[in-house]
């Protein structure tokens, strides 16, 4: 008799259900939990810098999300929206583009080889990043849409509005868990061997 196979870890972990990591993958934040990173010795320039380029992206998540709540609520003129949400939008996802590659090059590679028991962690957060470009490209061609429909009939502005709100809404609510997971990965590991021994250190 065949055994029913499980679920794998890539769907137990998949970016758009899970609400952390499991106990296995808590190893180092257990030890090195968020209220002791501020001010840590070996919290160096470079995790500083990462972090606060995950800073940014929160913001301007935060602020693209507000733009699209008042657009549809009415508070927010048609004229108006598109200088709002546009150059936002266009920043956040070119620098995730660029912010990605440079983890899954560079940085991941070099975590992922510095501590076998968090190997998985970073094969989800992998994951996680071509999930995050689907949303991104869904997030992009819905808001084309939705500024073509702006001076066209009232029926194609709230389907368009509601497809870009999906869209969005998936986007920023998959990047802020993503955030905070990868914080969680990544910033016990820097604490606790240091960035000059992870070679990952800035020096200038």
């Amino acid at each position: 008799m065949l055994e029913k196979p499980s679920a794998t870890d890539t769907e137990i972990l998949d970016l758009a259900s899970r609400s952390g990591w499991p106990d296995d993958l808590r190893v180092l934040i257990a030890r090195f939990p968020r209220e002791q990173w501020e001010g840590h010795a070996n919290l160096g320039s470079m995790a500083q810098f990462w972090l606060s380029r995950h800073v940014m992206f929160r913001e301007l998540s935060g602020a693209i999300g507000d733009t699209t709540a008042q657009f549809r609520n009415g508070t927010l003129a048609a004229a108006e929206f598109p200088r709002q949400l546009v150059p936002r939008l266009q920043f956040l996802l070119q620098q995730l583009n660029v912010h990605h590659q440079i983890e899954d090059l560079h940085y991941f590679p070099i975590f992922r080889a510095a501590e076998d028991r968090l190997a998985r962690g970073f094969d989800v957060l992998e994951g996680d990043h071509h999930a995050i470009h689907a949303d991104m490209a869904a997030t992009a061609d819905t808001a084309n849409a939705l500024l073509r429909a702006l001076s066209g009939d009232n029926d194609t502005l709230i389907r368009c509005s509601d497809a870009y709100a999906k869209a969005s809404g998936g986007l920023l609510k998959g990047l802020i868990r993503h955030l905070d997971d990868e914080e969680d990965l990544i910033v016990p590991l820097i604490l606790d061997r240091g960035e000059d021994a992870l070679g990952v250190a800035h020096h200038g």
